[in-house]
């Protein structure tokens, strides 16, 4: 930054992700450079991805939501304030007044204030057990709440973050009620059509969804707290807790009190170059302003979009300038893939629709359609493949009829569409206004060789990430029509994919890493040790096809030893302290109170911290490594045996009590659960597997959140597959329904046996079957109908992995020379170590080491692994 005092200030009011936008667009034009940048930030941390907000209860971390690469503030000079937002705005003397009384002069200001929540003005909206869903500090107050004994939800409103809101609540374990004013969910998005299908899927979920009715009034006890709502139909709901979730507004306060033109229903008015209407210093961007075409957009593409426009402004480039904005979106909400694009309400004149609709399947699809054959838009419910070529498309004729592009693949005739049709104009990534032509350019003319290079260079895919399967398709086509050989190769060490690698292995009867590498492997890494992406991945086939190549198919013997991840290598799962957690397998969740005894009585002994899990087991914390065979030992005495959670294995089947203690089940689920999970036990495959049976359509086991779920019916079971209920949620697909015991155990082994066959290194169920091609129909072929004729080999692997199970805890405890690997430290094999003590902290075992080195020398600890 330059350090002469008579440098432009510019200040930044607001940090979220259109402000973060804004100071990398000033730092891509070199204006950090010459220029003070100031940031005035409301919340404790930088920008993070609001879009992501909900995967926040999956796991991810604030500081993984971050927008902020490290060391951007510092390398730019740019002065972020945490915590600290703008108060008031002094026009006439140019100076911004902070909440800590700082003020500071400004030559140029920008307002990225974003938007506020709107609570509608009912009875008891403030009472405890009231909240909204919008930042980080939002989701860790409801979480804490619902943890703190809540029952049953409430979210008043049916739009995108409503249905996040509701899938969060559930997620806690919640029942989950949804009230949307609108005769339908995301009115804005979808159609009454495409609306009807969204409301099927989410009731199957076992949410309830109220429509066309409004919150009246919300009871609160005597206590201050939420204890239900009344709606304006004058019916009542008894609940815990209540999300606002009806919409946003844009947060214009600080300007309405400095004078500055607002819109009748709100934001600050500003011209195509985003500055305000009411001062040329002061810009406007994001959820804030209203453009002039008179919208404010509350999607993160225009405020991208404003963002770069004001950024050439300030820099005194030309630029486009900001008129209005595509407000296509694509969203996967509660596993559900929703899009809508161009006029998808059909309000031109004249229009055509061209729909598709299968409600049993959960999908909608409609495209509106001119006279001419114009594409002008359209709504997609359900099954959303073809949002990255339709999108782009709008406008114009597309080279195939509406109808084939509708269909599913396997019922529409083959077509000439795919990404090389689409001109060079058509705007592929639609969050950072990237035409396929720059994608293009990006190899001929930028010598770019993958896909992470071209989006470093064009910063396409890296926003809501819908654009990056056709991304990926037309760099590959680029590279492959200039010559350049793709490559597809698991790794450096080998130019094989991970399918061909399985094939290879499965073929030669390859036994060992070692003589697939020397003999298989790139020449280069031929000889070598291998890296850490490939060595797992090839354990993982080696022990899927142990019985059928002649292996070994114990983790722990020889070679494979060494190709296994800290979990696989002690047969346990590394907490983030350095003990280890011990989940005994639970088959079905069914347990004996002896059972029960044993592990109280272990956790006991040992000082353990327990825990059940979602998938209806014991977890077990805080052992070290010496002490998991005598754990194991006192386990599998007691019948247990391990539950491969450290593994990329099946993990549960999960189950309700079904019809033999359920009033409402229709088939004995926790039979069936029992006979899966003992069937599947140990499997190694791509990545973890999860399952459940529900023993009726209330699905209160949730098995369309599972890699394969199991759905009983009045005629046997339909089974569900493809479903993942982890960061990226995805509602399973139904494969087949009403089979018998015999059918369904059968698809399942040809559905497994075939995923582990061709799916890559760590992809999930999920994953893998929005990348296959022909998606369900085509996996429906294969497994179903044997359009391969393979069905009878997947068959015969399963049978051979069935027959050829071994516990893996029993394995160890019994075989001296596979104990010798667990110990604290290798150079003090006897255990436990008289010279480390582990110090209990909170209750529970905290294992970190204290060193007693002698009474004259103070006690030191050392933070961190036991080992």
């Amino acid at each position: 930054m330059s350090t002469v005092e008579t440098a432009e200030t510019i200040v930044l009011v607001g940090h979220g992700m259109v402000g973060q936008r804004f100071l990398e667009e000033l730092a891509d034009r070199g204006v950090t450079e010459r220029a003070r940048v100031v940031v005035l930030c409301e919340e404790p941390r930088p920008a993070y991805d609001r879009v992501n907000l909900t995967s926040y209860f999956s796991g991810t971390t604030p500081e993984e939501l971050s927008m902020v690469e490290d060391g951007f503030m510092e390398r730019h000079g740019i002065e972020l304030r945490l915590g600290d937002p703008a108060v008031a705005i002094d026009r006439e003397a140019r100076t911004v007044t902070a909440r800590s009384g700082l003020t500071v002069g400004y030559d140029t200001l920008v307002l990225a204030t974003g938007s506020y929540p709107f609570v509608p003005p009912v009875p008891g909206k403030d009472a405890t057990g009231c909240f909204v869903y919008r930042t980080i500090e939002d989701l860790q107050d409801i979480e804490a709440y619902a943890k703190a004994g809540a029952g049953t939800g409430i979210v008043v409103g049916g739009g995108l973050l409503g249905l996040e809101a509701a899938g969060a609540l559930k997620g806690l374990g919640i029942e989950t009620h949804i009230v949307e004013f609108n005769p339908r969910l995301m009115a804005i998005q979808v159609d009454e059509g495409g609306g009807a299908a969204l409301q099927r899927t989410v009731e199957e979920m076992g949410l309830l969804v109220h429509t066309g009715v409004a919150g009246q009034e919300i009871t609160v006890g005597e206590d201050g707290a939420v204890r239900g709502m009344r709606l304006s139909d004058e019916s009542e709901i008894a609940t815990d807790l209540v999300i606002f979730s009806a919409g946003v507004r844009p947060r214009d306060q600080l300007a309405r009190e400095a004078c500055f033109e607002v819109g009748e229903r709100g934001g600050v008015v500003i011209d195509e170059r985003c500055r305000t209407v009411s001062d040329p210093a002061v810009y406007a961007i994001g959820e804030c302003a209203r453009a002039v075409d008179g919208m404010v957009y509350g999607l993160v593409a225009p405020g991208y979009e404003m963002a770069a426009t004001a950024a050439d402004t300030i820099a005194e480039r030309e630029g486009t300038g900001f008129t209005s904005a595509d407000t296509s979106t694509k969203l996967k909400l509660l596993g559900v893939d929703v899009a809508s694009f161009g006029d998808a309400h059909g309000r031109s004149e004249d229009c055509l629709d061209v729909v598709y609709s299968d409600s049993r399947a959960g999908v909608y699809k409609k495209l509106v359609i001119a006279k001419d054959g114009t594409l002008l838009g359209g709504v997609l419910v359900g099954d959303a493949e073809q949002y990255g070529l339709l999108r782009p498309l709008t406008g114009s004729v597309p080279p195939a009829s509406p109808e084939q592009l509708v269909l599913p693949a396997g019922l529409a005739p083959p077509t000439a569409i795919g990404p090389g049709a689409l001109p060079d104009s058509a705007v592929i990534c639609n969050c950072h206004n990237v035409s396929k032509g720059e994608i293009r350019a990006a190899v001929t003319e930028h010598s770019c060789g993958n896909v992470p290079e071209v989006k470093k260079c064009t910063k396409a895919g890296t926003g809501c990430g819908s654009c990056v399967k056709v991304l990926t398709q037309l760099v590959n086509e680029e590279l492959e029509a200039s010559g350049v050989a793709v490559d597809k190769g698991l790794c450096k060490c080998f130019a094989h994919t991970r399918q061909e690698l399985y094939e290879i292995v499965l073929a030669l009867r390859i036994t060992s890493y070692q003589a697939l590498l020397d003999h298989h492997g790139r020449e280069e890494a031929r000889g070598g040790e291998g890296c850490e992406i490939c060595k797992p991945a090839v354990a993982s086939i080696i022990a899927s096809l142990a019985p059928a190549i002649g292996a070994d198919g114990y983790v722990l013997d020889g070679e494979q030893a060494a190709l296994q991840d800290t979990n696989d290598h002690f047969l346990a799962n590394m907490q983030k302290n350095g003990s280890y957690s011990i989940v005994p397998r639970v088959p079905g969740g069914e347990i004996t109170p002896e059972k029960l005894i044993v592990i109280g009585e272990v956790a006991r002994d040992f000082g353990l911290y327990t825990k059940i899990t979602g998938g209806q087991r014991i977890d077990l914390f805080g052992a070290r490594v010496d002490q998991l065979p005598a754990i194991w030992a006192r386990l599998v005495a007691a019948g247990f045996e391990s539950g491969h959670a450290y593994g990329k294995a099946l993990r549960t089947v999960k189950s309700c009590v079904g019809s033999t203690w359920c009033r409402y089940g229709v088939q004995d689920s926790v039979r069936m659960a029992i006979d899966l999970e003992l069937r599947y036990r140990g499997l190694r495959s791509p990545h973890k597997l999860k399952s459940a049976v529900s023993g009726c359509a209330r699905e209160c086991a949730e098995a369309q959140g599972k890699d394969f779920g199991v759905i009983a019916t009045a005629n046997g079971w339909n089974l569900y597959v493809c479903g993942n209920g982890g960061a990226t949620p995805r509602h399973a697909d139904l494969l087949a329904q009403d089979l018998s015991d015999a059918e369904l155990v059968r698809l399942i082994d040809r559905f497994l046996m075939f995923y582990i066959r061709t799916a890559d290194r760590l992809e999930r169920t999920s994953v893998w079957l929005e990348r296959l091609e022909g998606g369900l129909d085509h996996l429906k072929d294969v497994v179903v109908h044997d359009s391969l004729g393979i069905c009878e080999e997947l068959e015969a692997l399963m049978a051979a992995h069935v027959a050829n199970y071994r516990d893996e805890w029993a394995e160890t405890i019994n075989d001296p020379e596979k104990l010798r690997r667990f110990v604290s430290f290798v150079n003090a094999p006897e255990a436990p170590d008289p010279t480390v003590q582990f110090v209990p902290e909170r209750d529970q075992v905290k294992p970190d080491l204290t060193i007693l080195a002698g009474p004259e020398i103070p006690v030191r600890t050392l933070e961190g692994s036991s080992r």
